[in-house]
């Protein structure tokens, strides 16, 4: 069922929201070539709590870690590991908050050291998408609308949306309807309705759209072993266009965080 949100709701989504940034603007802080993605999962989730949050990703449907950390090509759903981050990798790290019983989700991607060409247009182009996904979040708008500023503008570029993975309405549960595609389908979907909150966060592959699941069950990888990219905000349908509440610009880290982070021992 859908759900329209109270304000009462949204603020505090918007509450979580504001962690959940902190806690990427943190990692942000921390990350380098040869850091383990465990000891970022250790590290994050040590933050949230710090924060008085949970990261309601660990123990959902049995996932075992704080953050989904995908690398290269690694899609989604990537388990934190004694991997360690090498120079140009392209590491995406998806996060869910629950702050006094109000979620919010958020994927976001960083270049470890120097990228080739190809790499940074592959993020650019996926950071792009998002957003043009966000601008078609107006009410009265068929939900195809997203897909529909997102494929085309894709696949222009050289790259490929996921069909697998999509976005979706979020509340109290991670997951709640409706489902939201990154690409074209006949199906236009419901009309956008003012105080909707949903996720927006295409998966852009450098080849082909396919993925192959590993053998844990949750990891989804390129099906090519080309790279992958991820970038997601959740969002409110407001009457005078989307607000977006997990936007890191919107936020900083206070002197006070930021003497902890430097004084986490990874």
């Amino acid at each position: 069922m859908i759900t329209i949100k109270t304000e009462e709701q949204i603020q505090g989504m918007k509450a979580a929201g504001e962690i959940l940034c902190k806690t990427h603007l943190a990692i942000r802080r921390i990350l380098h070539p040869g850091l383990t993605t465990l000891s970022v999962d250790a590290f994050a989730e040590a933050f949230m709590h710090y924060k008085d949050a949970l990261p309601e990703q660990k123990g959902y449907e049995g996932f075992p870690y704080a953050l989904c950390m995908s690398v290269n090509d690694e899609v989604c759903h990537g388990f934190p590991g004694e991997r360690r981050l090498m120079e140009g990798d392209i590491l995406s790290i998806d996060n869910v908050v629950r702050y006094r019983d109000y979620l919010a989700d958020s994927c976001w991607s960083y270049a470890i050291g120097t990228l080739s060409d190809e790499d940074e247009k592959l993020m650019a182009v996926t950071k792009e998408a998002l957003y043009r996904g966000v601008e078609a979040i107006r009410p009265g708008n068929r939900l195809v609308a997203i897909g529909e500023a997102i494929q085309p503008f894709v696949e222009a570029q050289g790259f490929s949306v996921v069909r697998d993975f999509i976005g979706h309405g979020i509340g109290k549960e991670m997951h709640e309807e409706p489902q939201v595609l990154h690409y074209v389908t006949k199906q236009r979907g419901i009309r956008l309705r003012e105080n909707m909150v949903l996720t927006v966060e295409p998966m852009i592959n450098a080849g082909d759209w396919h993925v192959t699941l590993d053998a844990n069950g949750w990891t989804a990888r390129t099906k090519d072993g080309k790279k992958s990219c991820q970038y997601e905000h959740t969002i409110a349908v407001r009457a005078d266009g989307p607000e977006i509440l997990t936007e890191q610009d919107n936020t900083s880290l206070t002197e006070e965080e930021i003497a902890w982070i430097d004084s986490y021992k990874l």
